[in-house]
């Protein structure tokens, strides 16, 4: 199976929430509201939702979505106006639309893990989108447990000619590429296979909360890494790996969140795009990172992403200092 209609569906409604979401940066970047978990999400989050959701349901209606974002939140009457901007944007997107399609195609995505289904992040990274830096569109097609297709459109992403804005595309088994945001020539990429670690680069979260970079430190020492690490929001990171601006990323789960599990569409569209770039991805035990469980990686402690070369190198460093 190729996947073209999947691939061409992705591409533009991938492209059309993150057009919606660099509408709102430019209006409103800084306007955020807590969620449950105190983490921030803005109109572009939920905006952007509905755009993914509504294009999915529209060209594959039997596949369910596993997305980040829930409606629910926007039926607070002190939201009102929120709720009445977001509408707005979807409506610059979707001309057509109601308010109530609107709120539908959020809650869209409060599928369940199927034989085939999608996961979405339509803002990873919403404290970069916020900043200004680095954040992802990100959404993934997982078939029988399987990443078949990612998808991840980075609106800061630098660019060789010096613009930005980034789409990174892979598809099982057909490789890894890139292609401007605005549209263009794909092109392929790949990680780069240097084993040297002094001359190597680690790429890690801005949020330090993501990984505990005191163990990280030890871990860096005893693998022998002479630069700092590179840090960028977002699963932006796996994009840098994939065409070779770094060369692998951890994720060690702090002490104080022992037991609490990645979410899926943190991870699923940068898995396979590294993959298809000749890179490797496992969790901190080596095992594959597992998608047919439900909205988080269940069976698997953190993430190791690298360009395939070192992933052995590290793990074992990993098990020494974790």
């Amino acid at each position: 199976m190729n996947y073209q209609q999947e691939k061409d569906i992705a591409l533009e409604i991938v492209t059309e929430a993150a057009q919606l979401c660099q509408r709102v940066q430019q209006n409103q970047a800084g306007q955020a509201i807590k969620k449950a978990d105190t983490s921030p999400v803005t109109v572009a989050d939920f905006g952007a939702q509905a755009v993914l959701c509504q294009g999915l349901a529209k060209a594959f209606p039997d596949d369910p979505v596993i997305g980040e974002e829930d409606a629910t939140l926007l039926e607070k009457p002190e939201l009102q106006t929120v709720r009445t901007q977001i509408i707005d944007q979807v409506k610059q997107s979707l001309p057509t639309a109601t308010p109530e399609q609107v709120i539908n195609w959020i809650n869209w995505g409060n599928g369940s893990v199927g034989e085939r289904y999608w996961t979405l992040d339509p803002i990873d990274g919403t404290k970069g989108f916020i900043r200004g830096n680095q954040y992802a569109v990100a959404l993934a097609l997982v078939e029988a447990g399987e990443i078949k297709l990612g998808i991840l459109a980075c609106p800061a992403f630098p660019r060789q000619n010096g613009k930005k804005g980034v789409i990174f595309l892979a598809i099982r088994g057909q490789g890894a590429v890139e292609m401007p945001l605005e549209g263009g020539q794909p092109q392929s990429i790949r990680v780069d296979a240097s084993s040297e670690f002094p001359q190597l680069y680690r790429i890690e979260s801005i949020e330090s909360i993501h990984s505990d970079r005191q163990v990280q430190t030890a871990i860096d020492q005893r693998l022998g890494l002479q630069y700092a690490a590179k840090q960028m929001d977002s699963l932006a990171k796996y994009g840098a790996i994939a065409r070779g601006e770094a060369h692998f990323y951890t994720r060690v789960p702090l002490a104080q969140f022992e037991g609490k599990k990645e979410n899926i569409w943190d991870h699923a569209p940068g898995v396979i795009i590294v993959e298809e770039a000749g890179g490797k991805v496992t969790d901190l035990n080596g095992q594959p990172l597992d998608f047919s469980l439900g909205a988080k990686l269940s069976n698997n402690c953190g993430v190791l992403a690298s360009n395939g070369v070192i992933h052995e190198q590290v793990l074992a460093a990993i098990k020494q200092e974790y």
